[in-house]
């Protein structure tokens, strides 16, 4: 691969927030959860797995409206991104301070952003330092994992990720919710959470070669 991919479908629009952080955070994760919503609904799983998982993210989101908020049910939704070098053979992964482990950029949706898109986009470069990653527009995969450590009320997540590019010598940086910040060869992922994240990583290949 050369240079860095051009998804197939049109790309997102500028980072730059199109929602105001609102005063009536309803209308903040209304916005999300319809936007999640429509992602959903049109997003073509590549498998029966992920399939199931596509109908199980919209039934929770159907039966609770406050899916979005981290201050919502236990059991709720979340953003992040995989970021892969130019050529595919690193992963760039954080080691979670809580978690104590080696997982992609990630987190919790939050009243200004705009999409689940920008609020993926808006996690990666917060936790990488990398201030121009931006995710690419599809969907990659969706995971539902129970917490374990200390996440306060936070108890499930059901993650929509995404998938993003940047060169391998861009310099990035630890966030106060990592220990580190590091390159990990695609076929040499840390072994804690390599089950996990190698499907991942597969996925995140797929979408930046098409």
């Amino acid at each position: 691969m050369t240079g860095t991919p051009t998804a197939a479908s049109s790309p997102e629009p500028s980072l730059e927030p199109t929602l105001e952080r609102a005063a009536d955070a309803g209308v903040a994760w209304s916005t999300l959860h319809a936007d999640a919503v429509a992602r959903l609904e049109s997003w073509p799983a590549p498998d029966a797995r992920q399939e199931q998982l596509r109908l199980d993210f919209l039934a929770h989101l159907a039966a609770h409206p406050d899916a979005m908020s981290k201050a919502g049910p236990p059991a709720h939704l979340t953003g992040s991104v995989i970021v892969l070098d130019e050529d595919g053979g690193s992963a760039l992964l954080t080691l979670h301070r809580r978690a104590r482990e080696w997982f992609q950029f990630g987190g919790h949706y939050e009243p200004g952003d705009a999409s689940v898109w920008h609020a993926a986009t808006r996690e990666a470069r917060e936790e990488s330092g990398i201030e121009d990653i931006a995710a690419l527009p599809e969907i990659v995969q969706l995971d539902r994992h129970v917490l374990v450590g200390d996440f306060g009320t936070c108890r499930e997540h059901l993650d929509i990720r995404f998938a993003a590019v940047t060169a391998r010598d861009t310099r990035a940086s630890v966030s106060t919710e990592s220990i580190d910040v590091r390159w990990w060869p695609v076929d040499e992922l840390p072994v804690g959470t390599r089950d996990e994240l190698a499907p991942l990583v597969a996925a995140g290949l797929r979408a930046t070669r098409s």
